[in-house]
């Protein structure tokens, strides 16, 4: 088990999450950051810094959120590891609390 990024981090990118990892298992997109499940220690440091509550232990997971193990896992392994907290996306704050937004993600990692 490991912790998974969902949807709610797609368009805006707080990386917040990234500056209490203590072992660098994030990895960024153009526009979503997932974490490495091989790299993931389990210590959930990541979970309450999320300002969007995107981050799940994946036991916790909601059923519609499934799906994001497996992307997390398949885009882990093709995105660039990211080490230090960022800006966030200019308009993160419109996408914030929009529902549905898993049409959206950019999944090509030239655009980072």
């Amino acid at each position: 088990m490991s912790f998974v990024v969902t949807e709610a981090c797609i368009r805006c990118k707080y990386t917040d999450c990234v500056a209490v990892c203590p072992v660098e298992c994030f990895h960024e997109g153009p526009d979503f950051l997932v974490i490495d499940p091989a790299a993931c220690i389990d210590c959930g440091v990541c979970v309450p810094e999320c300002p969007v509550e995107a981050i799940f232990d994946e036991k916790d997971l909601p059923p519609e959120q499934r799906e994001y193990v497996e992307l997390n896992r398949r885009l882990a392994a093709q995105w660039p590891l990211i080490t230090a907290a960022q800006d966030p996306l200019p308009d993160a704050e419109h996408w914030a609390n929009q529902p549905d937004k898993r049409a959206l993600l950019t999944e090509s990692a030239e655009q980072v």
